[in-house]
């Protein structure tokens, strides 16, 4: 029965994820999306807690606990695939054209740029660039954040993906 209780709980977070995406869109929040999902875990494993206790006689945490944080990393990580994904993006683009297709130098040259104004735009914004006139510059919170990443991309082993060069 713990289980079911983790299940439904993680149903919960399936639920309550994209209301409160659709609400700070909405509203105009100033929230991080994954902010969003880590306030929507600890809300839904709350309530799966507190459920497991009143209503299971023997409830056993860490199955409950087991399947609602199995559930909960694979909604995170297919959300983190699709979120803000540049390859997606060019997909969409193409699928969205009459003829389902485009030249490599139209990509290139129109949907690329706007993608990456897009994501300059997010650092700038969440203050981790900055402009200095035709240039960005890092903020001190910038570097911070590249210094976590880095340490982060060694302690995971991430190394060239031939995307991006990660050497440090």
């Amino acid at each position: 029965m713990s289980f079911i209780v983790g299940l439904l709980a993680a149903v919960s977070f399936a639920l309550l994820s994209p209301a409160l995406q659709l609400v700070a869109r909405a509203r105009g929040w100033t929230v991080a999306p994954v902010t969003l999902l880590a306030i929507a875990a600890i809300v839904t494993h709350g309530l799966g807690v507190v459920l497991g206790i009143f209503v299971v006689a023997q409830f056993r945490y860490w199955d409950a606990a087991s399947i609602f944080g199995f559930c909960v990393m694979a909604y995170v990580f297919a959300f983190g695939a699709v979120y803000k994904s540049v390859s997606l993006e060019i997909l969409l683009g193409l699928v969205d054209r009459p003829l389902r297709s485009a030249p490599i130098s139209d990509i290139a040259e129109r949907q690329v740029p706007a993608l990456f104004q897009g994501r300059i735009g997010n650092l700038v914004d969440g203050g981790l660039v900055e402009p200095l006139d035709s240039h960005f510059a890092a903020t001190a919170a910038g570097q911070a954040m590249a210094a976590r990443v880095g340490w982060l991309r060694r302690a995971f082993g991430i190394g060239d993906t031939s995307l991006y060069d990660f050497s440090d």
